[in-house]
């Protein structure tokens, strides 16, 4: 059927309408319920569309609420539509936007967090959105592949929509050297030297700041590869792969395996060359160890670090969700004190390590950290510390929740810096800090992952 695609919306997918009145045909070939009567059509979700676009479509699925369809022909493509550079895209899940200019791809982010903003948090922005873009290639610093070794060889990434694996050789949006670490595997996995037992191999590739480069930080030089491996994997036979890998690519710093999550924790297997290495950008150096989270856009560090951080300081400043200290460590420069709050054991350690002398790490629950702090009130080992000049957060895709939000609120921060990579819940937990009386002062796109539908955004909030 003819279908127009009338916005995107949050998940890459391009939203239409049934034909009110109409009913097409199903994935079984069997007729569609008729529309006709109930006014507008029911939602259609499609992949790899555009604003504007009318297509032909087939439809693949149909619920009660909405159907999905996949689109035959562009019959009329939108003037920001383009060829996609990449062999893979459309079957691989990893992308959603090649098909859009890199400048389109920004406005259509900038569409759907304000969009959200307004559904969810029934807020209409009175800032403009300050768009920072990326280089849109070879950006990511962290790459993960799935791996199988049977019938043959292959390593890649899930197809749309699906755990099945899709061979990938190489890959546009990783970084150069990710790139040749993905080479090495596949000569290795040709010439008969994959592991069995082996799901996932992950690259994650330092940076090397350059003070003549004018775009970010593009000398990655060495390669952190960590392997997560089935329970039946035998540490002897996983050392010597490692050391073989190792041993194929001299930029590798050294190979971390781990077997598969048991109750969420990920238990070590084998270590082989170093287990961490140092993230240089051009304010700082971090440790970063296998198994912990650090930003993957390698251009655009700096700069989401100089928005969380310029122009603030006071005494005290709160960072939730700090990892490696990526924040903290620039915050202490400004602020007499710091607390880093961190829940991940590797990440904490790595934390402890990077902060300076006036910053304090704590392994802790974001939730955990401020009940306690409300219950106890804030008592250091000097007395009872001031209030908290600002907090930083920047909670794992599901955001704070409700009662982190009113925790949060309750600290009593005059200032709130909440960095979001999803708008959805970044609108939702915005709904109890501005109850609580926060505004928002500022709305930063900073667009760490170019070809795809996320998108990080930092807000600045004030009371």
């Amino acid at each position: 059927m003819l279908l127009t695609i009338e916005k995107l919306i949050c998940g890459g997918d391009g939203l239409a309408r049934l034909p009110a009145g109409s009913s097409g045909n199903g994935p079984t070939g069997n007729a569609l319920p008729s529309n006709k009567g109930r006014g507008r059509g029911k939602a259609v979700f499609v992949p790899f569309v555009l604003t504007g676009e009318k297509i032909e479509a087939t439809l693949t699925e149909e619920k009660s609420g909405f159907a999905r369809a996949n689109a035959q022909a562009i019959v009329e493509p939108s003037p920001y539509r383009i060829e996609p550079p990449c062999p893979y895209f459309g079957r691989c899940g990893g992308c959603h936007y090649q098909h859009a200019s890199y400048e389109h791809q920004l406005e259509i982010k900038k569409e759907i967090l304000r969009e959200n903003l307004r559904r969810i948090a029934k807020l209409e922005l009175e800032c403009e959105i300050e768009v920072h873009p990326s280089p849109p290639w070879n950006y990511r610093n962290r790459s993960r592949l799935q791996v199988q070794t049977r019938p043959e060889f292959a390593a890649g990434y899930f197809k749309l929509s699906s755990h099945e694996l899709l061979p990938v050789e190489e890959c546009p949006i990783s970084s150069p050297l990710i790139n040749r670490g993905i080479a090495a595997l596949w000569q290795a996995g040709r010439a008969g030297k994959a592991l069995e037992g082996v799901r996932e191999v992950e690259f994650f590739a330092n940076a090397e700041a350059n003070e003549n480069d004018t775009d970010g930080n593009k000398n990655d030089t060495r390669l952190l590869v960590e392997l997560l491996c089935a329970p039946e994997a035998r540490r002897a036979a996983v050392r010597a792969w490692a050391e073989e890998l190792c041993a194929s690519m001299p930029e590798i710093a050294g190979v971390a395996a781990f077997h598969e999550p048991r109750k969420g924790v990920q238990e070590p297997l084998v270590a082989v060359g170093a287990s961490e290495f140092t993230y240089r950008t051009k304010t700082a150096a971090y440790r970063v160890s296998a198994g912990a989270f650090f930003q993957t856009n390698r251009f655009l560090i700096d700069e989401l670090v100089k928005i969380v951080s310029a122009g603030r300081s006071g005494e005290l400043a709160l960072d939730l969700y700090a990892g490696v200290g990526l924040f903290s460590t620039a915050l202490a420069c400004d602020f007499r004190h710091v607390v880093s709050v961190e829940a991940s054991q590797t990440a904490a350690s790595d934390l402890q390590y990077n902060l300076p002398v006036n910053g304090k790490a704590v392994e802790s629950a974001a939730e955990q950290y401020l009940t306690e702090l409300g219950n106890k009130g804030r008592v250091g080992k000097a007395g009872v510390l001031p209030q908290f000049d600002l907090a930083v957060v920047d909670p794992p895709r599901s955001g704070l929740g409700d009662r982190v939000a009113r925790l949060l609120a309750s600290a009593g921060a005059p200032r709130v810096t909440y960095v979001s990579c999803d708008p959805a819940t970044l609108a939702r937990d915005l709904v109890p800090l501005q109850a609580a009386g926060y505004r928002i002062e500022k709305v930063h796109l900073v667009d760490l992952f170019p070809q795809t539908y996320h998108l990080e955004s930092v807000l600045q909030l004030v009371r």
